[in-house]
């Protein structure tokens, strides 16, 4: 592609996460308007020759991308650009300080503890656990759709994942958790922006559903990348009010 020789594409270390360095790079091509809303990305074939990558990396890339609403995939059709600018939505108009501390630390180990159960669940779960899976994201769905902010449900989706590892340790924990490991329980009603709310938990039921599709279909890295997008996804939602409160 003609436009792409003026990208100045930065060749890739081995010193960090190599999908990371990628989104990053075309993260910044999209929102400095070189590629523009409305153009599609190189196809997947192209962007490994670019970067000098495998398909994988180039696939998570566009997986995170897409998780930040920057891009949209259409089979046959491509990646085009949906916006210049990641579609952060805060599910909260302020949020103490304090709380968003606690909230940071409880989704800082929860990206390691649910993106291994994750993939340990695609390894490991049996009928009985893709079942019950499959029912707590109906549910989820379910209590969206009558405007709940779905806190129980969205709890009850990531327990059955850590059931389905059959580690009765990594269940343990997560009953220490309990539905504080979802951040939407430390938010008072007062601070919540319905709008804004309703979009966030709409992002939230796509990362499930990928999430889940993974673990059913047995691919463990896939379910673990997805659910460490899903957190890290979260984890830069929630820390954007440190951002803001030092504005």
């Amino acid at each position: 592609m003609e436009q792409t020789k003026a990208w100045e594409i930065k060749r890739i270390s081995s010193q960090e996460s190599l999908s990371r360095q990628i989104a990053r790079q075309l993260e910044a091509l999209i929102t400095q308007g070189r590629i523009e809303v409305g153009e599609k990305l190189p196809t997947e074939s192209q962007l490994c020759d670019m970067f000098g990558v495998s398909r994988t990396a180039v696939r998570e890339a566009i997986a995170h991308l897409k998780s930040m609403g920057l891009v949209e995939t259409r089979r046959g059709i491509g990646t085009r650009v949906l916006r210049s600018a990641p579609d952060h939505h805060f599910p909260a108009r302020r949020i103490s300080a304090t709380t968003v501390e606690d909230i940071l630390h409880v989704l800082e180990m929860r990206m390691t503890l649910d993106a291994q159960a994750a993939a340990l669940a695609a390894e490991r779960r049996t009928p009985e656990n893709a079942a019950a899976m499959q029912s707590a994201h109906a549910q989820f769905l379910a209590a969206c759709e009558t405007g709940s902010q779905a806190r129980h449900e969205d709890y009850v989706f990531h327990r059955t994942i850590v059931e389905a590892t059959h580690n009765p340790f990594f269940v343990s924990l997560y009953d220490q958790l309990n539905e504080g490991a979802i951040p939407r329980t430390k938010l008072l009603s007062v601070e919540l922006d319905p709008e804004a709310i309703s979009y966030y938990l709409e992002r939230v039921a796509r990362e499930h559903t990928e999430i889940l599709e993974a673990i059913i279909s047995g691919q463990a890295e896939v379910a673990r990348d997805a659910m460490h997008r899903h957190l890290q996804r979260a984890y830069d939602n929630y820390a954007a009010y440190q951002d803001r409160s030092h504005a």
